[in-house]
């Protein structure tokens, strides 16, 4: 087993495991040919879903690649508030022609049978978001020869995914793109984050495994701050959103680098747990009033997103990005590797020059 994730493969460049049909498999494949480490997301999939999409993954590339998981999530929802916020959406069903989802859907996102999938096909590299997997279940990947690794938004989950046994630590930053990898999601703790650089410092201190760090990276020279202030390898999102490979919706791409949408957002309003998304009509509207419910709100507002998308209105849509979404670029994920390698090496020089004088 590898002791830092960046034994697997050149470049200390991971794409973000991006739920909601943005890390297909022809992105990670390019990422990973590339030299960096694509990854597929297994959230809202079923297990055969995941595993087809494994499957096709591996047919497109011989190099590791990462799949997440998504933790199951406590019923902590008050049903209650989740009934007034559908009655606050019945507009937005109206308006998009379309029927609101069932709250109660499913809270486990499949994970056991996922689990089940990925012991008996192995892959390079798990991934966890929303808590800290069972030791046991990070040892029976281990022995399946998988690296583990687990988001942190603080030190101290950092601390608990070290006593779990996780090889890795993603050190998520404020800063980042969609959902807080927040261990427990504590309503009072909204919009507290901690910044990447800071947060990557503190995790450091704070354990001894490597650390991967996440939250707002769009260019080589913020991989190479990442670096210097002690991660092993940089985590991107939002910079692979925009990629010619990406499965996002081509309204979702184009509206990272919109004037129309000059900021982003900490928000509950479309799966009610914090995610960072461009501030748009649907976000303003029902983001002050979203309950602290996942996966209940996600299931609630999942036909609307989709016919919102459907009907060509960004303003309906959840449009995940990171601070840095305004440096997107558009262009083939592996061309985008190559133009962040020769960003971090540039960037490593000056530093070095700048140290000598």
């Amino acid at each position: 087993m590898s002791s830092v994730p960046t034994d697997l493969f050149p470049h200390p460049i991971v794409q973000a495991p991006m739920a909601g049909g943005v890390a297909v498999p022809p992105l990670a494949a390019a990422v990973s040919e590339a030299g960096g480490l694509g990854f597929l997301a297994a959230g809202y999939k079923t297990a055969d879903g995941m595993y087809q999409e494994i499957k096709q993954l591996r047919g497109l590339t011989s190099r590791p690649f990462g799949v997440n998981l998504f933790l199951p999530q406590p019923e902590t929802a008050d049903p209650a508030a989740v009934g007034v916020y559908a009655h606050q959406l019945a507009g937005e069903a109206t308006w998009y022609e379309t029927e609101l989802g069932d709250p109660d859907s499913g809270r486990d996102d499949g994970y056991d049978a996922k689990l089940a999938v990925l012991l008996d096909n192995p892959v390079p590299v798990v991934s966890f978001h929303f808590g800290v997997p069972s030791r046991e279940v990070l040892d029976s990947l281990r022995r399946a020869g998988t690296y583990t690794l687990v988001t942190a938004t603080t030190a101290e989950e950092a601390r608990a995914v070290e006593r779990a046994g996780a090889d890795a630590v993603i050190a998520q930053g404020v800063e980042a793109g969609g959902h807080q990898g927040t261990h427990q999601d504590v309503p009072e703790a909204d919009g507290s984050g901690v910044g990447l650089l800071s947060l990557v410092a503190q995790v450091r201190e704070a354990v001894g495994i490597p650390v991967v760090a996440a939250g707002g990276i769009m260019r080589g020279g913020q991989i190479a701050a990442v670096l210097a202030a002690g991660a092993a390898a940089a985590q991107l999102g939002t910079a692979f959103v925009a990629a010619h490979e990406s499965g996002a919706h081509a309204l979702h791409k184009q509206a990272l680098t919109s004037p129309l949408y000059v900021r982003t957002e900490l928000t509950r309003a479309f799966s009610g747990r914090p995610a960072r998304a461009l501030v748009n009509r649907f976000l303003r509207e029902h983001g002050p009033y979203a309950p602290a419910a996942y996966p209940d709100v996600h299931h609630l507002t999942a036909p609307l997103r989709k016919a919102a998308a459907k009907a060509g209105d960004a303003q309906g849509m959840a449009l995940w990005a990171g601070q840095g979404h305004r440096m997107a670029r558009e262009l083939p994920a592996g061309q985008l590797v190559e133009l962040l390698v020769a960003e971090l090496a540039a960037a490593r020089t000056e530093f070095s020059a700048g140290g000598a004088r």
